[in-house]
């Protein structure tokens, strides 16, 4: 059973999302503001976060990234009534792995879930000078501590390495990391990719066409 937590300081809409998602099978936590939802990261290893963006104290970002600097790398959701380019952006780099808009349709949260939680690769782990990539757990390791590298990153990176050194186009790019119902950014690729070059520089950039892994 996977297990999620809730971040979001609206009461009514946190009891919501908690009762749909317990009767889709999820174990869930929930949190009304940032330092509760910190305290039960430390208590517990969670499958997925949702987070809201405007909360009490300190907003969604800033929590995204403490913990990311931290090396957790659980796969999170921003849900919010933000509609601006920047703060979606600014939601990619802090580490999100998606992004939704209130109000939310609880049929499509679902079926994000349920993408971000099925995808795999294969079974095995990839072994890179000393990287260690867990294609399983969508986890890239340096001497065995994790690194602060996203669900969706992870899985472009594997992508990358599945070419075995071709370059992989861009909309096979968008293909392969997004569901359908997702909204794809080019502006996300891009952040993936500085993420990763800055533990693998021999990933490459061939401009207007995609990128490879030399």
């Amino acid at each position: 059973m996977a297990k999620i937590l809730i971040l979001e300081d609206d009461k009514l809409f946190n009891e919501t999302l908690e009762d749909f998602l317990e009767e889709e099978g999820f174990s869930v936590e929930v949190a009304l503001d940032p330092y509760t939802a910190l305290e039960l990261t430390y208590k517990d290893r969670f499958d997925i976060y949702l987070f809201d963006i405007n909360l009490p104290y300190e907003n969604g970002f800033r929590l995204l990234q403490k913990l990311r600097d931290s090396g957790d790398t659980t796969p999170t959701i921003f849900l919010t009534s933000r509609e601006d380019r920047e703060s979606i952006l600014e939601g990619f780099e802090s580490g999100a792995d998606d992004y939704m808009k209130k109000p939310i349709d609880l049929d499509e949260l679902l079926l994000r879930i349920k993408a971000i939680l099925k995808r795999e690769f294969r079974s095995e782990k990839i072994y890179i000078d000393k990287y260690t990539v867990d294609c399983n757990a969508k986890r890239v390791y340096c001497n065995g501590k994790p690194l602060p590298i996203t669900t969706k990153a992870v899985e472009l990176l594997l992508l990358l390495i599945s070419a075995r050194g071709e370059v992989v186009p861009i909309d096979v790019i968008e293909d392969r990391l997004w569901h359908v119902s997702e909204n794809i950014s080019l502006g996300s690729i891009r952040v993936y990719i500085n993420t990763l070059k800055r533990y693998f520089p021999n990933i490459v950039n061939i401009r207007g066409i995609g990128y490879k892994f030399e």
